[in-house]
């Protein structure tokens, strides 16, 4: 495809979760990848391998961000993306952060005061948004054909046993072995935020038990949390979420003043690229019919080239209109990411406190981050330090050496097929 004179200069920090941004560059005519990061040098050459030697690459990160580049891209672990991203806002970047945004209260309200201050804009990568059925449920909404938003239901259920051993690396103290229940929250939660245009005010959460299944995985959390979640306009929202669920499931439901919308279930073989609406007229009369809606655009057949159902080339091509001006563009930027994730935090503090319901901070406002600004509140031992909670509300279990070494086992083989 023919170079973009109006391309949008990526950088891109992981070159492993990265690759679909990358292959974004490489394949659209939108943007230029122009510089890619990891601190494995067998991801770095293997990227090298692929993209070409007109694309810089680097192992450090605070040369990385000196690059000539319009957007840095935090593809790396999930649980530091903060620090790279006040670090490039600092710099006057924009940001593109995977996901999450941060792990603690202290990360949110330090990034939120440096984008402030910041030349650079803040994009939030949950591509779950974007996929066909809450993208056209978001539509719906604002065009007013729903009216108020009133309920919600999201679920994101991930049975990562097959593959948890890559995940994971086999290491027992690999962030995704180590986060509680709730921390990968934003897939379930983040487009019904999305959809229903509002701010989430509180939150009660609720833990599944631990069970076989995450203790031979290595994972040391529930399989899954239940968020229950009240928004500003008093509508409530369910968000259903986890890694160690029975069978797979990615599901959204959407209720507003005149009518119900719900994607297809994966358990059908529909999954989220249909879309079902019963809506009454404008008057009220229960006149409706349950239909299919049509979720196709004019980017179907370039999106549907891309990850994640096509999502990951509506979320890019986005943020490049954004970069180019477009003031229609739909993004998400800082605050609504935080109100996509702080209510798994939150929930998990519920929990924690005994299903207690718990306010959620509204850092828009500055006198709210006081209370926040040290808070390390969070399972990871190298950022937590004295404000270390478990990922387990009951207790860390305890997990023996021979399931990892089991695991190792696995990764080893999987290595030795794929070389």
């Amino acid at each position: 495809m023919e170079e973009n004179k109006k391309s949008i200069k990526f950088g891109v920090l992981g070159a492993g979760r990265g690759m679909s941004i990358m292959d974004f560059c490489k394949n659209s005519g939108e943007a230029q990848l122009a510089a890619v990061c990891d601190s494995d040098p067998v991801c770095l050459e293997s990227a090298r391998e692929k993209y070409g030697d007109d694309v810089e690459y680097f192992m450090d990160f605070d040369e990385f961000i000196k690059c000539d580049v319009d957007i840095v891209v935090l593809a790396n672990y999930a649980n530091a993306h903060a620090p790279f991203a006040i670090k490039a806002l600092n710099m006057g970047k924009n940001v593109l952060s995977e996901l999450l945004p941060v792990q603690t209260m202290k990360e949110a309200v330090e990034l939120v005061e440096a984008a402030e201050k910041s030349a650079g804009r803040y994009f939030y990568g949950e591509n779950c948004c974007f996929m066909k059925a809450p993208r056209t449920m978001a539509k719906m909404f604002r065009e007013g054909k729903m009216g108020e938003f009133q309920y919600g239901e999201g679920e994101y259920m991930h049975n990562c046993e097959k593959d948890w051993h890559r995940h994971c690396h086999s290491d027992p103290n690999h962030w995704r072995n180590t986060m509680s229940a709730f921390y990968y929250c934003t897939h379930s939660l983040g487009p019904l935020i999305h959809i229903a245009g509002r701010r989430p005010v509180s939150v009660t959460g609720f833990e599944a038990p631990f069970n076989k299944k995450m203790l031979r995985m290595g994972a040391k959390a529930g399989p899954f949390g239940v968020e229950m979640v009240t928004l500003d306009n008093g509508a409530i929202i369910k968000s259903l979420h986890g890694v160690g669920p029975v069978k797979y499931s990615l599901w959204f439901s959407a209720q507003g003043e005149m009518g119900v919308m719900e994607s297809g279930r994966n358990i059908t073989g529909e999954g989220v690229s249909k879309l079902y609406v019963d809506i009454d007229s404008a008057e009220g009369a229960d006149d409706s019919a349950i239909r299919e809606l049509d979720t196709s655009d004019e980017y179907d057949e370039i999106a549907k080239e891309y990850g994640h159902d096509g999502a990951d080339f509506y979320m890019l091509h986005n943020i490049c209109e954004a970069l180019k001006g477009n003031p229609d563009a739909e993004v998400i930027e800082l605050y609504e990411a935080l109100d996509m994730f702080l209510p798994g935090m939150f929930a998990y503090f519920s929990v924690l406190e005994g299903n207690k319901p718990l306010e959620i901070p509204d850092l828009r406002n500055k006198e709210e981050r006081v209370k926040y600004r040290n808070d390390t509140r969070c399972t990871d031992p190298a950022v937590a330090g004295d404000m270390l909670i478990p990922s387990y509300s009951k207790g860390n279990p305890d997990i023996p050496d021979e399931v990892y070494e089991k695991l190792k086992a696995k990764l080893d083989a999987f290595y030795k097929e794929n070389r």
